[in-house]
């Protein structure tokens, strides 16, 4: 059996945090301070940012990493990089490492796009050869043909990430190491990313990726690891630690609305509370197929009404985030004149048209185009699966779609109306006459 590509075992990092002056000192000032100190360094406050990580990556896999932001996630792939040691334990990388973790990383910005490209090579051990064998697709897959003579340093951040990824990617690391700094190109640059990880994969490589957006991971990796405050909480399956997360981020958030700190807008409006109904009646679930009321109720700072507020809400499925429905007042062609400064926002949903399972939503109030309040998983529910179509049967439980009433015929052949044929010259001479 071959040795994994990455071996992991006991990794803390630990750094000191505060009791640093802040600022610029002159000389005079230093040596004083360090007289009042009698030459001892104050003693800072310890951090660590990761404690006993352990995992294995085998040859080939796809290893994605999720958690919190601060969740120790970019260290971890740095120590992997070697871009710096780990206080305690060993991290042991079988190959070559192409990494991308943040946007010029391992550029010089002196040098142009061209030299950079080379340089990378250099450093991954390659061959001036091998580097200008792939230089052609780099650079195509980069996009940054007529710049590529330029300096870096004049690169926009987006150029300097495609061709960071283009080089990561094309100089065939072993490893390649991929950190959440796709999230500053353009939707159409990352699914061009996402396809170049997943020939990567394909061939035999190793690919370490993190990502907030669950989709991508579970499209792309075989295993994946939760961290959390710097201590593994989960690996094994991708759908497993996913829902470990997701059940993570339920328990750390707020039950009230009026507790929420995730949430943008001005505040003029805020919402207090978040609740489903089906005939007048509170409830926790909806069924698929049955109607139900999403009633939002909202407070004001103010006490006359506002004029023409839209309301939005989003609902996502909990266990990957894809979005699924997208409902707002403006669209359905509710505009309302009057708004007064409190109030409940109903919003009817006809037979339900998700499935069973899970699901969150986020909702939004915005006045002309300017956020009033705006909640990020503002709610969780669950669907009970129930007859949307009146056949008796329900969606298979894996269809995370969203329904819509539609109908289905099969005919003969020979009962389909004939189209009877024009004449052969009827296209010329309708051609003709124009």
């Amino acid at each position: 059996m071959s040795k994994p590509a990455i071996e992991v075992k006991g990794v803390s990092k630990r750094f000191e945090i505060g009791n640093t002056a802040g600022g610029y000192m002159l000389l005079t000032e230093q040596i004083t301070e360090r007289v009042r100190r009698r030459g001892r360094r104050p003693k800072g406050q310890e951090f660590w940012a990761l404690r006993d990580v352990d995992f294995e990556v085998k040859q080939g896999e796809t290893f994605g990493v999720i958690g919190h932001n601060g969740a120790g996630k970019s260290t971890l792939l740095k120590i992997l990089s070697r871009i710096t040691p780990p206080t305690v334990g060993e991290a042991r990388l079988r190959g070559r490492v192409g990494a991308l973790l943040e946007v010029g990383t391992g550029f010089h910005p002196e040098l142009t796009g061209r030299e950079n490209v080379f340089l990378n090579g250099a450093i991954l051990n390659m061959r001036r050869a091998e580097i200008q064998r792939r230089f052609d697709e780099i650079i195509e897959f980069a996009d940054i043909g007529p710049f590529i003579d330029t300096p870096v340093k004049r690169y926009s951040s987006g150029m300097q990430l495609r061709l960071a990824f283009s080089v990561a990617a094309h100089l065939e690391p072993e490893i390649l190491i991929v950190d959440e700094v796709l999230s500053v190109g353009d939707v159409a640059f990352q699914q061009k990313c996402l396809d170049r990880m997943e020939d990567v994969s394909r061939e035999g490589r190793t690919i370490v990726f993190i990502s907030h957006n669950l989709g991508s991971v579970r499209n792309l990796c075989d295993r994946a690891m939760l961290l959390s405050r710097g201590r593994v909480n989960a690996i094994g399956g991708v759908g497993e630690v996913i829902r470990e997360y997701v059940g993570e981020v339920e328990r750390d958030l707020p039950r009230s609305l009026r507790e929420r700190e995730n949430r943008d807008g001005s505040g003029e409006l805020r919402f207090v509370d978040m609740h489903l109904e089906r005939d007048g009646q509170v409830i926790d679930s909806p069924t698929t197929g049955e109607d139900c009321d999403i009633v939002l109720s909202y407070e004001a700072e103010r006490e006359r009404p506002f004029r023409t507020v839209n309301f939005g809400i989003s609902i996502f499925s909990l266990e990957d985030s894809t979005p699924l429905l997208h409902l707002t007042s403006e669209t359905s062609g509710a505009v309302f004149r009057q708004v007064p400064p409190r109030g409940e926002a109903r919003c009817r949903l006809d037979n339900c048209p998700l499935p069973a399972g899970q699901y969150f939503m986020s909702i939004t109030a915005d006045l002309a185009g300017e956020m009033l309040d705006g909640v990020h998983r503002a709610f969780e529910m669950t669907v009970a699966g129930g007859d949307f179509y009146g056949s008796g049967r329900q969606p298979h439980p894996d269809h995370r779609t969203v329904l819509v009433p539609h109908e289905w015929t099969v005919t003969e052949p020979s009962s389909r109306p004939e189209l009877e044929a024009p004449p052969a010259d009827s296209a010329y001479r309708a051609k003709t006459s124009a």
